[in-house]
């Protein structure tokens, strides 16, 4: 596990609902029961300053970091997707944008974050039209045009889009991978565990989860074959997910307590 990769985590599990900061040395601690040393914390740290995600604070404990309006945004909007909140049927139609021209890898991964998947270099489809499109696009600096696209469920022609814009077969793959590979993980915490141990478990479970992020677009169930795995997986998921968060939450908010000497964390700019 990656330290930015978990800090972007524990942020937006643990951080967000908290107001969205934590001093350094907090940091540090609360990675600690992944396996991250605190130099590589320290060093994501920085980097996701340089990135516009972070903002550095003073805290009454020392140095602190705050969650930029900009990363606020972006660990909502996959929290929604996470604990699938809000999700609604589909009318039927697919969002279809043609670009005038190629995209940067970057570019391309948060097109497939937003839900969209490729049927060319220059076309990409999604069951569902994402409210920021326009303006990740438009940051991108590449012209585009946008399609409503409608297809009835089961039909040749919604079968088709989705046969070539992803690859259910490979998903569905990781998702009993990702069942088979966290399902040990779990079970090993029990009544007699701390919470510590409950934590880094369900640490794993979310991070492993939030990867689903860049590649499942959370098709309608119309889209999707009899059986889909993905619906299995994310009931084992939200299972151990609820049955962990309370313990989870009491080492954070321990960790939080002790660097702060239980106190309320007072901050200024630097």
């Amino acid at each position: 596990m990656q330290a930015r990769s978990a800090l972007f985590d524990l942020y937006g599990d643990y951080l967000r609902p908290r107001g969205g900061r934590a001093p350094v040395a907090a940091l540090v601690r609360l990675l600690a029961p992944l396996g991250i040393a605190p130099p590589a914390v320290r060093t994501a740290v920085s980097r996701m300053v340089r990135q516009g995600w972070l903002h550095p604070l003073r805290l009454v404990s020392g140095p602190g970091y705050l969650l930029t309006p900009k990363a606020a945004r972006r660990l909502d909007e996959a929290a929604a997707r996470i604990y699938r909140t809000g999700r609604t049927g589909w009318d039927g139609k697919f969002d279809l944008i043609l670009l005038h021209g190629p995209l940067a890898r970057r570019d391309a991964n948060r097109l497939a974050f937003l839900g969209y998947g490729s049927l060319g270099e220059h076309a990409w489809v999604a069951p569902r039209a994402a409210d920021d499109v326009d303006a990740m696009l438009a940051e991108a600096g590449v012209g585009y045009e946008r399609f409503s696209a409608a297809h009835a469920a089961g039909s040749p022609g919604a079968a088709d889009v989705v046969g070539r814009a992803w690859d259910l077969g490979e998903l569905a793959r990781s998702y009993e991978t990702f069942v088979a590979d966290l399902r040990p993980v779990v079970a090993s915490v029990n009544n007699r565990s701390s919470d510590e141990e409950a934590y880094a478990a369900r640490f794993q479970l979310v991070h492993a989860w939030r990867a689903f992020l860049f590649r499942d677009p959370q098709l309608p169930s119309a889209l999707l074959p009899a059986r889909w795995p993905g619906a299995s997986a994310a009931g084992f998921f939200d299972r151990h997910a609820t049955r962990l968060r309370p313990a989870a939450d009491r080492y954070v908010e321990r960790c939080l307590h002790s660097v702060t000497r239980g106190g309320r964390v007072g901050f200024s700019e630097p």
